[in-house]
């Protein structure tokens, strides 16, 4: 495949999509490239971003930051490179020396950003530590990466880790952010000269480590995926070229900005935000998650596009379809998501070529459900969004379509910490919905004998952080990933994601079966939080099945029903039956030997805190298993 610049442009000046370039083998689909649309960068490091960015638009916004009184201050290109210098003259005062690792332990904020920039500028490198982390999860990290310095977001996080100082001899700063220690040691680099800051800079190349970003761990102890300044790079450049429309303005009054809300401990929220400091788009960040808080940052703060996981995409359009139903417009919901399906799938058909679009009764229909449906979603989530990037897991073609249809683009990709957050991305103008696209420009994606997706570009690291060598542990031997995810390619190059491969299920009667589709179909009803599918080793696929606890509040009412605890709820005949069906429909995705013939509902929900989840929402299977054996037993007894 072929993605570059050409000597046209279409009509507000983005890349012409060229055609994918395609190796096949045995009539099958095996490989797919992409050549870069930027000449990759052979100097310099993300270290220069903030002083590129202050030397050529010094006054544009490229921040905001949230205010005492809610609201959002903005900041300059100038002010922000301001405050990076001062605080990494800070660093510098305080006896931190170029490779250091510094780690960060906060929720998306402001100083999250401005400490990744401020590290780099002092030729550090950052480790982020999720700020849900247990204290052994965080020690273990802070053993490992050999951190010199923590910074913690709040008292109670610092105090927590108090016990296992004496096990962290490496461990001489511990900076907390609400006591204003950034302040202090900013003060303290006032006598570090703006020399010595273009001294350290200037010894970084794009090899140099930036940062070692330690995996979720679904199964075993998480490692550390050693990362670049030339991963970010490479990544991000590429990206901003590709999503043209996200991140370059049509005009020079339109005001391009997204709110993050991801975990800035994730690789794929780190991402993007240094593609916005790199493309000067404005930068916000949501600490957050809680419905009421998050609605209100997306209202005051406006986003024109925004990251998100398909869990919350899935919550937003649930949340919709209830409070449509409490106002007696459920009927009006339902045909509206008709419509808008139907009208994505036909530009979808225009744009491949293989249909003529919408047709005037199908525009006409999306036009009258607009106001009624489809602004109230996109006024939730502060009323110019005309771009989402999904990422984390498949959105799913239904929800994606929805979305497409009610007026906001959807880009699906797929990557890993690996691959510094995205190794596919779908195509503007060109979507293939229920795929997560072509692969980035400048990577290349193979598809193994036994269907395993191997990775190979300028973003994909080298290697997993090695605390006991001078070097890294090699992550492959050939310069092919292996992502441990299995896939498959369609003839025009886009990948689809059908499982991991560990996660591969083996029946009794010896059928593979992959859990995630399954998974994916039953987690998007408004009735269910959390599905597991199971059946190792056994004679038939099952599942586990929670609650998700406001739809059924909201189904119970709508009946005329109190709200009841989920433990009374697991032997609910009605409820059962809603889900029978829903399993029914899922099953339709997969052949008899794969479907599930029998479910539990399980009376609490898997979280994070009790060691059922990851912090990005992925199933820890393992946990799950042990937690719950008795479940499982259960559902293969006679």
């Amino acid at each position: 495949m072929s993605l570059s610049y050409t000597s046209g442009h279409d009509y507000d000046g983005a890349p012409v999509l060229v055609e994918p370039e395609i190796r096949r083998l045995d009539g099958e689909v095996r490989e797919v490239s992409v050549p870069p649309m930027v000449p990759p960068v052979t100097h310099g490091s993300l270290a220069d971003l903030p002083f590129d960015n202050a030397d050529e638009a010094p006054a544009d916004r490229v921040l905001s930051r949230r205010t005492e009184d809610g609201g959002w201050a903005d900041v300059t290109a100038a002010e922000f490179a301001g405050q990076v210098q001062a605080l990494a003259k800070g660093m510098i005062a305080e006896g931190l020396v170029p490779g250091d690792r510094i780690a960060i332990m906060a929720r998306t904020t402001y100083e999250w950003t401005l400490l990744d920039f401020a590290a780099w500028a002092a030729g550090l490198v950052t480790v982020p530590i999720y700020p849900t982390s247990s204290v052994f999860q965080t020690r273990w990290i802070l053993q490992d990466s050999g951190a010199v310095a923590l910074v913690t977001e709040t008292v109670a996080q610092a105090s927590a880790l108090g016990p296992e100082l004496s096990r962290l001899p490496d461990l001489r700063h511990l900076w907390i952010l609400e006591k204003g220690h950034l302040e202090r040691v900013a003060e303290l680099g006032q006598g570090v000269t703006d020399q010595e800051i273009a001294v350290r800079r200037g010894m970084l190349v794009p090899d140099t480590l930036a940062t070692v970003v330690y995996t979720s761990g679904t199964t075993g102890r998480p490692k550390g995926c050693a990362l670049t300044h030339g991963n970010f790079l490479a990544e991000v450049d590429n990206a901003v070229e590709l999503l043209h429309p996200v991140f370059k303005s049509k005009t020079a009054s339109e005001d391009l900005a997204t709110l993050l809300f991801l975990p800035m401990s994730h690789v794929f929220g780190r991402m993007v935000a240094v593609a916005c400091i790199r493309a000067r788009v404005r930068l916000g960040h949501a600490p957050s998650l809680q419905a009421e808080d998050l609605l209100a940052d997306l209202g005051s703060f406006k986003p024109t596009f925004l990251l998100v996981i398909p869990y919350m995409l899935e919550k937003v359009f649930n949340n919709a379809r209830a409070k449509a139903e409490s106002g007696g417009r459920v009927k009006v919901f339902d045909r509206a998501t008709g419509v808008a399906c139907r009208y994505a799938e036909a530009v979808e058909a225009r744009q491949a070529g293989t249909g003529s679009g919408p047709g005037p009764a199908l525009k006409a229909a999306r036009a009258f459900y607009d106001p009624l449906v489809y602004r109230r979603i996109r006024n939730a989530m502060g009323g110019r969004i005309r771009h989402i990037i999904s990422g984390g897991s498949p959105l799913g073609r239904h929800l994606a379509a929805f979305y497409a249809g009610a007026g906001m683009e959807i880009y699906e990709g797929y990557g890993l910490t690996e691959s510094t957050g995205a190794a596919t991305c779908t195509p503007p103008l060109k979507p293939r919905l229920g795929t997560v696209g072509w692969p980035l420009p400048g990577t290349r994606i193979r598809i193994a004998a036994d269907g395993e997706i191997l990775l190979n570009g300028g973003q994909v690291f080298r290697g997993y952080w090695d605390p006991h060598g001078s070097g890294l542990i090699p992550s492959s031997p050939d310069g092919w990933f292996p992502t441990g995810d299995i896939g498959r390619l369609d003839n025009e190059g886009y990948l689809t994601i059908t499982g991991r491969k560990k996660e591969i299920l083996i029946t009794a009667g010896g059928k593979n079966v992959a859990p995630a589709p399954l998974e994916n179909w039953l987690r998007s009803h408004p009735l269910i939080s959390q599905c597991m599918v199971v059946g190792d080793t056994r004679p038939y696929i099952s599942a586990l099945i929670t609650l998700d606890m406001d739809g059924v509040t909201h189904w119970r009412q709508m009946r005329g029903k109190h709200p009841v605890p989920a433990e009374l709820l697991v032997n609910d005949e009605e409820l059962r039956a809603i889900l029978q069906r829903a399993v029914d429909e899922a099953n339709k995705l997969v052949s008899r030997p794969e479907s599930i013939r029998r479910f539990t509902i399980l009376p609490v929900d898997f979280s994070e805190a009790a060691g059922h989840l990851t912090p990005s929402m992925k199933l820890r299977r393992e946990a799950v298993m042990k937690d719950f054996a008795q479940d499982v037993d259960g559902l293969y007894e006679r």
